[in-house]
């Protein structure tokens, strides 16, 4: 009983104590957690280049002759065409499907379990590879000319959004993004200019379309700029009220008779 009022009291207090945050400290509490996360992703994306790097060195990528005459993965060995058709989905496995399916996937897990990476396959093949292990298969001819095509098409400049970029160095680099992407940025790393190598996206900020000649955006951000200073500018002057009124209650108790302590 002792230990189950000791830990609803210290529940209690923790409770109390978020409740005294002040929100400059829940803000800089989630520009913490977002630097964390962009370190992470930044350190990801080094692994991840490395490991390409390392494939280009050993001659780990292969030709598409290579991969339609059958010769495995230069990563893990398997084989990258095992004839044996894709799997139906998985509310449609037979039995003996689905336990033929989960063996293959515990055999992937455990040969796989220090990647951090997902996995691939090709259509038609059930044979997974991993992202971390296994360099990407070639493209054929008709993928290469729709990479090709997308690539080439022309993205108007008023469809494309700005975005200040604050990264793991505290560097700010102007970005575009088309603005099908939404409300968000869509890429945790970027390049930086200044330090001349990839770094992790600590916060985005949209600062409207590219192509603004008439300037309206402009304006529209330093309203929206203004309107946030006054908020700020509010709030502080609630507190200095505050102070002012505590400063007056205090002087008023300790003028009073036996206010002041003996």
């Amino acid at each position: 009983m002792e230990g189950k009022l000791s830990v609803t009291v210290a529940g209690v207090g923790r409770g109390r104590q978020a409740a005294r945050m002040t929100d400059e400290q829940r803000e800089q509490k989630a520009l913490l957690r977002a630097r964390r996360a962009a370190e992470a992703a930044e350190e990801e994306d080094r692994r991840t280049e490395e490991r390409c790097q390392q494939w280009q060195r050993e001659g780990a990528y292969m030709s598409r002759a290579e991969m339609e005459a059958g010769e495995p993965c230069r990563g893990c060995g398997r084989p990258l065409l095992d004839g044996m058709g894709g799997w139906p989905p998985l509310l449609q496995l037979t039995p003996e499907q689905r336990a033929e399916y989960d063996r293959a996937d515990t055999a992937f897990r455990e040969r796989h379990a220090d990647c951090r990476a997902g996995r691939w396959s090709l259509s038609g093949h059930r044979t997974s590879h991993c992202f971390y292990c296994c360099p990407p298969p070639p493209m054929s001819v008709r993928q290469a000319e729709q990479v090709a095509r997308i690539l080439s098409a022309r993205v108007r400049s008023e469809d494309l959004d700005a975005w200040d970029l604050t990264l793991t160095c505290d560097h700010v680099v102007r970005c575009t993004q088309h603005r099908d992407n939404g409300n968000r940025y869509s890429a945790a790393v970027t390049d930086c200019p200044t330090c001349g190598r990839r770094r992790g996206v600590v916060t985005a900020r949209r600062v409207g379309p590219e192509d603004d000649k008439s300037g309206q955006v402009a304006r529209d951000r330093l309203a929206a700029e203004l309107a946030e200073a006054r908020v700020k500018l509010d709030k502080q002057r609630k507190a200095v009220v505050a102070t002012e009124h505590r400063i007056a209650d205090l002087t008023r108790k300790l003028e009073e008779p036996g206010g002041a302590p003996r």
